[in-house]
Formats: structure tokens, sequence, C-alpha cells
């Protein structure tokens, strides 16, 4: 009974929740070093985002129920695993209890976590009659980095999170890498005649993470520790920013192909939201962008085991 309600909650895809949460509390000045105090509100979140997710993805397959009646019967609602009313009564749920942990427990912005709120459930209802949704679903990313980051009334430098040049330079990129990924997506397995301005701005939305990272990259540096020490430190983003190129690549070379490689590209381009997470991390902790990266080909591998669309 359990893997049906997995299933409905595109669970594969959670651990992106928590690198977007932890990356944007660390970039808005946390730090679980110290006192219990921190390391507790930073699981308060995660387990705001996990709620709101869950929830969200649940109410989106809930809101689906007569579309997938007629062309994906396998899903658990119209396969008869769960019943339309649980879905919602459980969607909702978590979505509420989400809210209240987040605003409650964790000390998020009342005003985010509201507008986050209203954006799930508007991409829940709207997402099929509307192309714009698109803009909805990247929203909702950007939301959820701004909900952990709000949590924290000032950033490291001692000013407001959204002023601060790391947090909400990072929301806005993670936002446009998911809008880019489903205008890619839709692009590809719609078939449909795209003009080549609108194809190269959907990829190049794509691409965003690697333009902002070097960005920072490179006005950050302390490049003078080369020659002066030996210290490659300063080239650590480099394998980084290489390693999310290639994914982007080769995923949409894959879509190319159609078919079943439209899903498939899209798995690894979902599974790629932690490595930028990790170009995002990595101007706070190198150890923590690693294990980010390393997390990428493991949501590949559960994937395998719960569909991540």
């Amino acid at each position: 009974m359990l893997r049906p309600w997995l299933e409905l909650a595109r669970i594969s895809n959670l651990p992106t929740v928590w690198t977007n949460v932890t990356a944007a509390w660390l970039l808005a000045g946390g730090s679980w070093n110290g006192d219990l105090a921190p390391r507790l509100q930073l699981a308060w979140l995660l387990l705001a985002g996990s709620l709101l997710y869950t929830g969200g993805m649940i109410l989106n397959d809930a809101a689906d129920v007569r579309h997938d009646r007629e062309h994906k019967k396998d899903r658990p609602i119209p396969s008869g695993k769960i019943s339309p009313l649980a879905a919602w009564v459980v969607g909702l749920g978590m979505m509420a209890g989400g809210a209240w942990i987040g605003v409650f427990e964790a000390g998020a912005s009342v005003p985010i976590v509201a507008a986050l709120l209203a954006a799930i459930l508007f991409y829940d209802l709207y997402h099929k009659p509307w192309p714009g949704a698109v803009w909805v679903m990247g929203a909702c990313r950007v939301l959820l980095f701004s909900m952990a980051a709000s949590s924290l009334p000032t950033a490291g430098s001692g000013v407001p999170w959204w002023l601060d040049d790391l947090a909400l330079p990072f929301a806005l990129t993670l936002g446009a890498y998911i809008v880019g990924l489903t205008m890619v997506a839709r692009m590809e397995a719609k078939g449909a005649v795209v003009t080549p301005l609108r194809a190269f701005f959907a990829k190049a939305l794509l691409y965003a993470p690697a333009v902002v990272g070097l960005v920072f990259w490179l006005s950050r540096a302390n490049w003078r520790l080369i020659p002066l020490l030996g210290d490659l430190t300063p080239l650590a983003p480099l394998p980084f920013l290489l390693v999310f190129i290639a994914m982007v690549l080769y995923a949409t070379r894959l879509m190319r192909q159609g078919g079943p490689a439209i899903g498939r590209a899209v798995g690894i381009l979902l599974a790629g939201i932690a490595i930028v997470d990790a170009l995002a991390v990595i101007q706070v902790s190198l150890p923590l962008a690693c294990g980010f990266v390393l997390m990428a080909p493991l949501l590949r591998l559960w994937q395998r085991w719960i569909a991540a669309t």
C-alpha cells in the first residue's frame, strides 16, 4: 500500500528539496556549527519543505484525475490504488502541515510561505490548460529557496537575505533552470514546431546556473593564491561547472531521440537539481557541494524504483 503513495508523491525527487533548502539556508547565513538551535531550525525547514513538496505532488495527480483516466491509467488514482478523496485529504493536510511548520517552527516569512502555497495550488490546478504554468513551476522552487532563506533574520553580512548577493541570485537561477527544463521537455514531447529563438531561450535557461556560477567564481576567487603559494583552491569550482555543463548537454541531446529517451533525459535533469544546488553551496562549503554532486547519480538509481515524472 505504501508504494502507490510514493509514486503519487514522485518521492525520487524529494532529495532535491533537501538540497534546495540546505543551500538556501547556508547562503543566507545559516550554520550548523555550535549550538543545537541552528541545526534544529534547519531540520524544521527540511520537514516543512518535504511536506509542501509531497503534498503538492499528491494534489497534482488529484487535480489531473480526469486526464489520467484517459491517458495514464496506470497512475495510482485512476488504477484504483488510491481514492481521489484520500489524495485530496492527504495532500491538503501535508500542505497545511508544511506551512505551519515553516512559519511557526522554522520562523520562515509568512508572505513567502503563503505565496509558495498559492503557487503550488495554482500550478496543480492550471498546469494542463495553461502553457504559462511552466513559470509558476519555476516560481515554486524560487519560493521554496526563499522560504528557507527567510527563516534567518539577516544574512551573514548583517543585511536582509533578499539584499544579500548570494541567496537571491541563486534562488532565481534555480527557478530559471526549472523553467528551462519544463519548456524543453514539453517541446520535445509534443514534437511541436517552435521558433529557433524560443528553443534557444529554453535551452539557455538550462545553462543559467553555469553562467551565474561562472560569474561568482571569476569575481570571488583569490587568484593570487595560485602563483604565490601554489594553492589550487581557487580552481575548485571548475570541475563542478564542467560536470553540470556535461550533464545538461548530454540530457538535451538525449531528448532529440524522442520517445522514451525524453523521460530519461528529464530524469537526468531533475537529478541535476542537486548539482545546481552544488554550484550555489560551493560558495560557502566545498565538502557539501561534493556531497550534492554525488547525490545526483544516486537519484538516478532511485528513479528506477519510483519514476521521477
